[in-house]
């Protein structure tokens, strides 16, 4: 207990001192007060590890005092000394985190005994912190690597299923970056712009089932061929929907080709049991999809993909999806988020 530091509080000068020598034949450093305002100023201006504070004092009392000690200063460890035999009052200070509640008058042994303890537990406090304090940061560093691991794996996932179909190479990147960038327009809390990037990196996994020679066929699909395309939303679905995510992956997956007005598919879904990042996703994807070339045809560029949104406003697509959408390109011109996606790209990580 040597070179620990307690400031003891009385405004009755022979008590005062009485607990000052008590103190020190452990071997404890002291300062006295005799008041609250002098606590405080002692406070302010030293490092202490434990008080020793009177109930009643001139002033403002002991339990203010300890009050606000506790509340400042949690790190100081609290014991009352008082001449109020009060059980309730004890407990009032006990509730309030004091270490002790020590009844004038007192034995030496009674403060010694009072203060080790207190002291111990400090110290067992202080470790304990330590050591909450390093898993934190333990956690926090496997959490970022796990993120950063998942990241890899969507991507490559993502670039898999794009190597059976160059021609919509990137097209699961551009999509998810700009859901990303309407998902800021919206507001949406990070957790939700997270699980939404996501969906978006890999929301036509179900093609992998499809023969490439239909994916990349240069002319009019058939009837037969076009139902097997639409196929893939269930198939993604089908794929994940056993893994647990953080997020509604596969249920974003799943409905990203639904359309409010229940001409969508697979389900025919209508707006209210549509997820709204699905909705996001849906327009994220039919932008990107007019503005890309495809094999059957060049792309048509943004104001044809503007204005197809806006024709379907309220009827295919969620009227404030599209108006973030159309506010996105036509208002900042160039369709730029301001949140940054670069950043997203490089930590797995949605601000």
């Amino acid at each position: 207990m040597e070179n620990r530091k307690i400031l003891i509080v009385d405004d009755e000068s022979p008590i005062l001192r009485l607990l000052e020598r008590t103190v020190e034949k452990i071997g404890c450093q002291t300062v006295c007060a005799l008041s609250a305002e002098e606590a405080r100023t002692a406070i302010a201006a030293q490092s202490f590890d434990l008080l020793l504070c009177d109930l009643y004092l001139p002033g403002e009392s002991g339990m203010e005092l300890v009050r606000w000690v506790r509340a400042e200063y949690p790190h100081i460890g609290v014991i009352m000394v008082s001449g109020e035999d009060s059980p309730q009052v004890a407990e009032q200070a006990l509730e309030m985190g004091v270490f002790g509640y020590i009844i004038k008058p007192f034995k030496a042994n009674e403060i010694i005994i009072n203060i080790s303890s207190a002291l111990r537990r400090q110290q067992l406090e202080a470790e304990n912190r330590a050591r909450q304090e390093d898993l934190g940061q333990l956690v926090n560093t496997r959490t970022t690597e796990l993120q950063r691991a998942f990241h890899g794996i969507i991507q490559a996932i993502s670039q898999i299923l794009e190597s059976r179909d160059p021609y919509t190479a990137g097209h699961q990147q551009r999509v998810s970056e700009l859901a990303l960038a309407l998902s800021h327009e919206l507001d949406c809390p990070p957790e939700q712009r997270t699980g939404l990037y996501y969906a978006g990196m890999i929301h036509d996994l179900g093609k992998i089932a499809i023969p490439s020679e239909i994916l990349s066929k240069p002319t009019r699909l058939t009837h037969l061929e076009f139902g097997l395309i639409k196929g893939h939303s269930q198939a993604g679905y089908n794929m994940l929907k056993d893994i647990t995510f953080p997020w509604p992956i596969a249920e974003i997956i799943l409905q990203h080709h639904e359309r409010i007005d229940g001409s969508g598919y697979p389900q025919g879904l209508q707006s209210e049991d549509i997820l709204f990042e699905a909705k996001i996703l849906a327009v994220a994807d039919v932008v990107e999809a007019m503005t890309s070339h495809r094999p059957y045809r060049p792309g048509l560029g943004i104001e044809a993909a503007l204005e197809e949104i806006e024709q379907g406003r309220g009827t295919l697509y969620d009227p404030d999806v599209v108006d973030a959408c159309l506010g996105l390109f036509r208002d900042k011109g160039d369709g730029q988020s301001p949140h940054g996606w670069g950043e997203f790209r490089s930590t797995g990580q949605c601000r």
